[in-house]
């Protein structure tokens, strides 16, 4: 499923964030191996989405370091973080729907213009032909999943190096769910490390080489995705089990 050569490519050390007097999340630690899917899991309000928030620098850390490829990278900006390669899909979506397909996707691409992502477009539209058909469609007259499919393919026009996915399969059919997990394994199938925050526990572990269960801004479990499915707490916690 990956060509993970088992290279930390981000490492995160004494992660705390703090909303007002809250302690949103409590000093974790974690890394995401370079080719892999890491997986985040956990209840709704575990910390989840704010620590994905804060990785790409739209949250702040009270505490705690941030490495990309040995580089520290916990006090650069949003925009720094991207052009590093670091590229978020963010939960809910966050298409622009009065703009067309082709033109959400075009915006993915701002910052390397589109003649030199014709690859990426070409890939995008590969990979969700339901796009391809409807290029030059408004963007809110797609369903939530081929919605989710944009805000996806959007993404990868950056050409990320690490791709975050916050919250892909929120609101969708059980059908659509399988396959934007689908869409997952090919992307992770072409060499690139996805770190997928997720409450749906199953689809996640069942596609991430590792994964991490978060419980009250705190980890409560790590192992690999297999380990984790298995694992009692996890299959009465999240799994009905």
């Amino acid at each position: 499923m990956s060509n993970s050569s088992s290279q930390a490519m981000l490492e995160v050390r004494g992660l705390e964030i703090n909303y007002g007097h809250i302690e949103a999340v409590r000093g974790i630690d974690f890394t995401l191996n370079a080719g892999e899917v890491t997986a985040l899991v956990g209840a709704n309000g575990a910390g989840k989405s704010t620590t994905l928030l804060s990785l790409s620098g739209l949250v702040p850390k009270r505490r705690g370091k941030v490495l990309f490829e040995g580089e520290d990278i916990t006090p650069l900006k949003p925009h720094q973080i991207v052009a590093r390669g670091i590229v978020q899909v963010p939960e809910g979506r966050a298409i622009l729907t009065t703009m067309t397909i082709l033109e959400n996707l075009e915006l993915g691409a701002y910052r390397r213009g589109l003649k030199s992502a014709a690859s990426e477009l070409d890939y995008v539209l590969h990979l969700f032909p339901r796009l391809k058909e409807r290029l030059s469609g408004l963007a809110g007259n797609l369903s939530g999943g081929e919605q989710q499919m944009l805000a996806i393919g959007r993404a990868l026009m950056a050409k990320p190096r690490l791709l975050f996915l916050d919250e892909p399969s929120m609101g969708l059919a059980p059908i659509v769910v399988q396959e934007i997990f689908r869409a997952l394994r090919a992307i992770n199938g072409t060499g690139l490390t996805l770190f997928l925050v997720e409450q749906n526990v199953r689809q996640a572990l069942k596609i991430a080489q590792h994964g991490y269960v978060l419980e009250n801004g705190a980890m409560a479990l790590t192992g690999t995705g297999r380990e984790l499915l298995g694992h009692p707490r996890v299959l009465q916690a999240y799994l009905g089990g």
